[in-house]
C-alpha cells in the first residue's frame, strides 16, 4: 500500500470557539489487552467500553485464530470465551495486524512459547518498523524467527518447545516489550521477570491481576528508581468483567484544542488518569494549562475523571527526559500546544519517536515549518520557539502525515486555532485509533472536512 492509495484529504479551518462535552473512545493500550487476556482466560470475560478502531479490531481477529471464540453483542458488549493458556491453536493462516505495532508485538509474545508457527504482516508503515527489541528477550525464550532484513514484518514466530524462564533489563523504556515478555511467561515454566530502568505504563499488570493472579504469582518491587516485575509460570487466568475507561493519548486532541482555542469550555468525560500516562496533563499544566479533574473514580482497575478544560495562555517549558514513557503518544500534539506557547519548549528523551507509525519527531518538524513554526529537530525531541498565541502561528500548510493518525490529529488541531487553515494530506488512518475524531471535533465547533467540502 502506498502513502497515496486510499488518500482521504482534510482541511482544518480556525474557528472562534469550542465548546461543548464528548466522551472520547476506550483506551487502546487496554482494550488490546482485554482481548488478548480474555482469549488466553478459562470461562468468558466480558469487556465494556472497548476501543472499535481498526488496530483493536486486528486484535480481535488474530485471538480469533488462535481459537478464542469473539463476538460482539448488539448492546456493545464484547463476549469472550477464552481457550486457556495451553490451549491455543496454530493460526490457519497469515495474521495480518493493519498498522497496529503495540498489537503485533504483544501477540508475539504470546506466540513465542507456543510449540507452533505464527506469520505475521503488516501494511506498508508497520512493515517498516523494526521489531528487534522484542526478538531479543523472546529469543533467549527459546523462541525462534524468521523476518524480513531488519527484523522487519513480515515475521514468523517459531514457538519454543522447552521455554526457558529470563531475567531481562530493558534496554530502552518499553511498554511494549515489557508486556511481550510477560505475555511469554505465562506459558514458561519458572520465574521470568524484567527490569525497569524508568517505569512504564502498567495496564498489564493491572490486568493480569483483573484475570486472577495474586501475589504470589504477579510481583511488582521497586527499589529507588527501579521496577522489577516478576511473573511465575505457568499461570491460569479466569474470565473477568473489564470496564475499558476513555483513552488519555486520544483525550489528547480535545484537551489541546480547548486550551488554544479563542473561547469556550470543553468537557471530556470518562478519561483514564493512570498515573504512567498523565505526563502530558502534568507537562500542559506546568504550562499554565486550565484542566480541571472532575469526578474522580475507579473503572477496569484504572482511575478515570472527567476533564474540564478552559482556554489558557500558555508558556513553554523544559520536558524532562524522564517523563517520555508517561507521554511518548502524546508529543506530537504537545508540539501543537508549544507553537502557540510564548517563549521555548525543549523536549529531550523521546528517541522512541523515531520508530512510531512514522518518524514523529521527523514529520511534525515538517509539518510545523509548513505552517510557520521555528523548529529545530533534535536526534531524541526537538526545540520549538512559540508564536506567543494560537492566534499568531500562521498556519496554511499542507502537511505530509506519512499514514501516521496521531500525525494527522495533529495538524487538525493546528488548523482550528491558527491563523490559516491547515490541510492534510490523509486522514483515512485516523481510524486505527479514534474512528469518531472528526465528528467530535465538529461537534465542538471545529470545521473539518475535505477540500472544497463543508464541515
Amino acid at each position: 500500500m502506498s502513502e497515496s492509495s486510499g488518500a482521504v484529504p482534510l482541511k482544518s479551518s480556525p474557528v472562534p470557539r469550542l465548546a461543548g462535552e464528548i466522551t472520547v473512545p476506550g483506551d487502546k493500550s487496554m482494550s488490546h489487552r482485554a482481548l488478548i487476556l480474555g482469549g488466553l482466560a478459562i470461562g468468558e470475560t466480558t469487556v465494556s467500553g472497548l476501543l472499535e478502531g481498526d488496530d483493536v479490531l486486528h486484535t480481535a481477529a488474530a485471538m480469533r485464530a488462535f481459537g478464542a471464540r469473539i463476538e460482539r453483542g448488539g448492546d456493545g458488549i464484547w463476549r469472550i470465551r477464552g481457550c486457556g493458556v495451553g490451549g491455543l491453536r496454530e493460526p490457519a493462516n497469515v495474521i495480518e495486524m493493519g498498522n497496529s505495532g503495540t498489537a503485533v508485538r504483544l501477540l508475539m509474545g504470546l506466540a513465542a512459547t507456543m510449540d507452533f508457527t505464527t506469520f505475521f504482516a503488516g501494511d506498508a508503515s508497520l512493515s517498516a518498523r523494526p521489531m528487534g527489541r522484542v526478538l531479543t528477550p523472546l529469543s533467549h525464550m527459546g523462541a525462534h524467527f524468521v523476518s524480513r532484513s531488519g527484523n522487519r514484518l513480515p515475521l514468523a514466530v517459531i514457538g519454543a518447545e522447552t521455554p526457558q524462564p529470563v531475567e531481562y533489563r530493558l534496554p530502552v523504556a518499553s511498554a511494549q516489550v515489557k508486556s511481550a515478555i510477560l505475555l511469554a511467561a505465562l506459558n514458561t515454566p519458572g520465574i521470568t521477570a524484567v527490569i525497569e530502568d524508568r517505569p512504564t505504563r502498567d495496564h498489564t499488570e493491572n490486568m493480569l491481576r483483573l484475570f486472577g493472579l495474586d501475589e504470589t504469582v504477579l510481583r511488582v518491587e521497586t527499589q529507588g528508581s527501579l521496577r522489577r516485575i516478576s511473573l511465575t509460570g505457568p499461570a491460569e487466568l479466569h474470565g473477568a468483567h473489564v470496564d475499558v475507561p476513555g483513552d488519555p493519548s486520544s483525550a489528547a486532541f480535545a484537551v489541546v484544542a480547548a486550551l488554544l482555542a479563542p473561547e469556550g469550555e470543553v468537557l471530556v468525560r470518562n478519561v483514564a488518569l493512570n498515573p504512567l500516562r498523565t505526563g502530558l496533563l502534568q507537562t500542559l499544566s506546568e504550562m499554565g494549562g486550565d484542566i480541571e479533574k472532575c469526578n474522580r473514580r475507579q473503572a477496569g482497575g484504572e482511575e478515570i475523571a472527567d476533564l474540564r478544560i478552559r482556554p489558557s495562555a500558555l508558556h513553554g517549558v523544559e520536558v524532562p527526559p524522564e517523563r517520555a514513557p508517561s507521554m511518548i503518544d502524546e508529543y506530537p500534539i504537545l508540539a501543537i500546544a508549544a507553537a502557540a506557547a510564548k517563549g521555548r519548549t525543549r523536549v529531550s528523551g523521546a528517541g522512541e519517536l523515531r520508530v512510531k507509525e512514522s518518524d514523529r519527531i521527523a514529520a511534525m518538524a515538517r509539518g510545523l515549518e509548513a505552517c510557520g513554526v521555528a523548529i529545530e529537530e533534535c536526534e531524541d525531541g526537538f526545540i520549538i520557539e512559540g508564536c506567543g498565541a494560537a492566534s499568531a502561528i500562521p498556519g496554511g500548510g499542507s502537511v505530509t502525515t506519512h499514514m501516521d493518525h496521531r500525525i494527522a490529529m495533529s495538524f487538525l488541531v493546528l488548523g482550528m486555532v491558527a491563523a490559516r487553515p491547515v490541510g492534510i494530506d490523509s486522514g483515512a488512518m485516523i481510524a486505527t485509533s479514534y474512528p469518531g475524531f472528526v465528528a467530535d471535533m465538529n461537534r465542538l465547533g471545529a470545521r473539518i472536512a475535505p477540500p472544497g467540502g463543508r464541515a
